[in-house]
């Protein structure tokens, strides 16, 4: 018998920390663990991680040397922003002398207009690059802002996106005396040194308390015993190593939420609709579109950054948060949890125990401004929450993850009725109603903002909490709802499927063949180095020519699955289907017009009804082997063939045109997606094109036609 090929995924929530073991070859689910979240331990969350690492193994019976992977995520840069757990940041803004006045004013982040509720502490210097800086003036600028309490160092010149020397420079220097350090240029390659500033102290900010914690994890890890290499989940649905996360903790952002939606992405293979996590203590909203989720820039804590990620819409409402009354009725739901106020549920109480309680409020915490209430028995104190609420109506299932004592459930929803007057149904329906009412409002808000067709989309329900609050809400919506396969470790499946993934931007007006090719080798060695396979390194670049912006993105797996038998690989069938549903259009006018080891080419063929006349068109689509889209044109044109075949053909199109204007053209190869759209002359795209043809087997062009 061969040897599995196990991945470990790990997902560390506020409420509970779940570890899942999957067979990668063929997508089988071999076990899973659930402890809860320890945040308050002598090494954090570590210990939870490894105590759920050590039930899984021992209740799978898995060999550690059948684990290949084992990747996390973590709420530990995100947790530590949101309750101001941050280090102190020297900003060293260095420019100039004639511009100092300027570079001053846009790094000095002490400014209201960059930092308006002054929760990044920051001190500040300048240094005067108009002659070869010393190590002396650096060492002097470090002293100085650490004689200011400064704990972590951010580098930063108007220019390092393009010459990063004496960003590099400072930042030697800071770390052979041993305090933590930050260039600007390292986090994003955009021009704007305000945005590039404040993303870099931020990123510093998180960096004394990240660094602690990827050692603590790291070294737990290693102690257990297993010797696979150890990822960590990005806000963009990607693992990166965790060298990463001790230098550049701010991807991590949003890493909980993108877990969830990975796990939608490449286990069920959603193509268009709304992937709801309800966990314990919050709920997770985001929008898969076309089979991917929508990526934005982070704004965290009212701060714009340049770090991209998906756009998940975080609520404080969950399975266990805990119910406010007020006027005789339930006035809130959440934000605090059971967990995090250290209660049991109370439909998880022994029902004797639970009848000789009485109803009392509390704050369960310092900065708690309202009380919630709670019912205080003998011995202990049990929160009443919207999973009490859910059983005592019957709503959940005999084999759901939150199924509970349905007597106690219903005791608790009576006391809580004789309380507001009104019967315990009653009372555990407007528990439902009121929590349920953000979640629906923000739904809402996303199928008229990316303008959905509810008939079209679908609500999926991840989480342990999922069918406490979701199918409500899909109902009271009118939108068709589904519950994840594993619901309550779907983020941890996704930490385990998900692949190397990495983006690189760089504000370049015209950029030339050169500075594309250059841009992709950049990325290459950076997946190669974070531990991509190159075989399985797949590039895709494109040109927001708005912004004068080149985004060069890329995926690899650690290990290269097998394409025969990974779950979460495509089959042609289903990646035709897929296509269909993109193009919104029948199955039997899609064709596949172009196929690569990792790539699929489909082409729609659609006729239009004009008033006098028919027009046809041929949407062509682009997806990888995951099934994500790569490339989508309404109407284009396809060129395949030989080398020298596919080059005259171009030329011969883009001549025949009679447009100055260049189309967009794209490239497709056996491992990289290449827009050419930055290259506005014919000769430019013919020379590009040629240059990328000559290092290609197989290669088609893609052509935008009006």
């Amino acid at each position: 018998m061969s040897q599995r090929r196990i991945r470990v995924g790990i997902d560390v929530g506020g409420t509970f920390t779940k570890a899942i073991a999957i067979d990668i070859k063929t997508g089988q689910l071999i076990g899973k663990s659930t402890t809860p979240t320890t945040h308050k331990a002598q090494k954090g969350v570590s210990e939870g991680i490894v105590l759920a690492l050590s039930q899984l193994v021992n209740e799978s019976k898995i060999e550690l040397s059948e684990i290949e992977l084992i990747a996390h995520s973590t709420t530990q840069a995100i947790n530590a922003l949101l309750e101001s757990d941050t280090a102190k940041v020297g900003i060293i803004a260095m420019g100039v002398t004639p511009e100092k006045g300027d570079v001053i004013k846009r790094t000095n982040l002490q400014d209201a207009t960059f930092n308006s509720d002054q929760s990044l502490k920051t001190e500040h210097v300048f240094l005067d690059t108009s002659h070869l800086i010393s190590e002396k003036e650096v060492h002097h600028a470090i002293n100085s802002l650490k004689d200011r309490g400064v704990k972590v160092i951010v580098a930063t010149e108007a220019f390092g996106v393009d010459d990063p020397s004496n960003e590099m420079f400072v930042m030697k220097n800071a770390m052979q005396g041993n305090i933590p350090a930050t260039a600007s240029h390292e986090i994003s390659g955009i021009y704007g040194l305000e945005i590039r500033t404040l993303t870099a102290a931020i990123n510093a900010s998180v960096l004394p308390k990240t660094v602690e914690v990827a050692n603590f994890v790291e070294e737990a890890i290693r102690n257990a015993g297993v010797n696979a290499p150890l990822m960590i989940m990005k806000g963009d649905g990607g693992v990166t190593n965790m060298d990463t996360f001790r230098t550049k903790p701010i991807l991590t952002i949003l890493s909980g939420p993108a877990a969830s939606v990975a796990g939608a992405l490449l286990y069920l293979k959603v193509t268009n609709g709304i992937f709801v996590e309800v966990g314990g203590t919050s709920t997770n909203i985001c929008i898969i579109k076309n089979g991917k989720p929508e990526i934005r820039y982070v704004t965290i804590k009212d701060h714009p950054t340049c770090i991209r990620s998906m756009d998940v819409r975080i609520l404080g409402v969950a399975g266990g948060s805990m119910i406010k009354i007020k006027d005789g009725r339930v006035w809130k739901v959440g934000p605090r949890s059971a967990h995090i106020a250290g209660l049991k549920y109370a439909c998880f109480a022994d029902p004797d125990v639970l009848k000789k309680g009485k109803i009392i409020t509390i704050k369960p915490k310092e900065n708690d401004v309202e009380p919630y209430v709670a019912i205080k028995c003998d011995t202990e104190t049990f929160a009443i929450t919207n999973t009490c609420a859910a059983n005592a109506l019957g709503m959940i299932e005999k084999d759901d993850y939150s199924f509970a004592n349905q007597t106690s459930a219903k005791i608790a929803m009576e006391m809580l009725g004789r309380e507001l007057k009104v019967t315990g149904p009653e009372a555990a329906m407007s528990v439902i109603q009121t929590a349920s009412f953000e979640i629906t409002k923000a739904i809402s808000k996303i199928i008229k903002e990316f303008k959905m067709e509810k008939a079209k989309t679908q609500i999926i329900g991840g989480g342990g909490g999922a069918s406490v609050l979701v199918p409500f809400v899909a109902k009271q919506l009118g939108v068709p709802y589904k519950k994840a396969e594993h619901a309550e470790v779907i983020s941890s499946i996704g930490v385990a499927s998900s692949m190397i993934q990495e983006e690189i931007e760089h504000t370049i007006s015209n950029p030339t063949p050169e500075q594309i090719s250059e841009m992709h080798k950049k990325i290459h060695a950076i997946m190669i180095d974070k531990g991509a396979v190159p075989e399985s390194i797949l590039i895709n670049s494109e040109y927001i020519s708005e912004k004068a912006l080149l985004r060069v993105s890329a995926t690899g797996n650690v290990e290269l699955d097998s394409a025969e038998n990974a779950k979460n690989i495509f089959t042609l069938d289903e990646a035709l289907i897929r296509a269909s549903e993109m193009m919104e259009v029948g199955k039997d006018l899609v064709e596949l017009s172009f196929e690569t080891d990792h790539y699929f080419v489909f082409t729609g063929h659609v006729s239009e009804k004009k008033l006098f006349s028919k027009k046809n068109r041929h949407h062509v689509l682009v997806l990888d082997r995951f099934g994500r889209m790569k490339l989508s044109h309404k109407n284009a044109k396809i060129f395949q063939g030989g080398k020298i075949s596919i080059l005259e053909e171009l030329d011969d199109f883009l001549e025949s045109r009679n447009n100055d204007i260049a189309p967009q053209v794209y490239l497709l190869n056996n491992l990289k997606l290449v827009d050419f759209s930055s290259l506005t002359s014919v000769s430019h795209i013919l020379n590009a094109v040629q240059q990328e043809l000559d290092n290609s087997e197989k290669a088609a062009i893609i052509v935008e036609t009006n």
